[in-house]
């Protein structure tokens, strides 16, 4: 429950979450990490103090916890969007910097144009949700109706298309798109 408190004590105020909504959502985490704990100890083979062990544990509940609470709020619509505003702000999500962001405009205009035309439809929510809004995968898993293996196979299909086009036209060379 401590490490709980803290990790989410530390997160929340990124995702606006407190008083007893907050406190809530730790006891949740707490319960399902204590679950978690028991159900993995039989793998537990003592290379790290068993504490250290089981705020992992921890951590990551109250990591998934908040993370589906913030985009509950957002509403349970996935929606594709692929007007030039939202596309925008993806060098934002992908950590591009200012003078790169010009020279790449080409580059982020054929993956619109791949993503409008090549992908289908459920390709091309998924690819959109995740990539371009940052919607975790396990959120739009359940937002979807689908399972998280689904959303990822889906996504793994989405991004090999991608690939294959951006090679034929150029910009990525063959080598690389193999390694990738």
């Amino acid at each position: 429950m401590r490490a709980c408190h803290h990790e989410a004590r530390r997160r929340a105020e990124r995702f606006g979450i407190n008083g007893p909504e907050l406190d809530d959502l730790i006891g949740q985490a707490a319960s399902d990490a204590m679950i978690a704990i028991l159900r993995k100890l039989p793998e537990f083979r003592g290379e790290s103090r068993f504490t250290t062990w089981a705020y992992k544990f921890a951590i990551l509940e109250v990591s998934a916890k908040l993370s589906r609470h913030h985009w509950s709020l957002t509403g349970t619509k996935v929606e594709h969007r692929l007007d030039a505003d939202t596309w925008q702000r993806l060098p934002d999500r992908l950590g591009v910097s200012p003078a790169d962001v010009s020279g790449g405009r080409e580059l982020i205009e054929s993956v619109r144009r791949v993503v409008a035309q090549e992908l289908t439809g459920h390709q091309r929510a998924v690819f959109v949700a995740l990539v371009v809004d940052g919607v975790p995968l396990d959120v739009l898993a359940e937002r979807m109706g689908s399972s998280r293996g689904a959303i990822y196979k889906t996504m793994f299909d989405a991004r090999r298309k991608l690939r294959a086009a951006l090679v034929a036209d150029g910009y990525l060379g063959i080598e690389r798109a193999r390694r990738k």
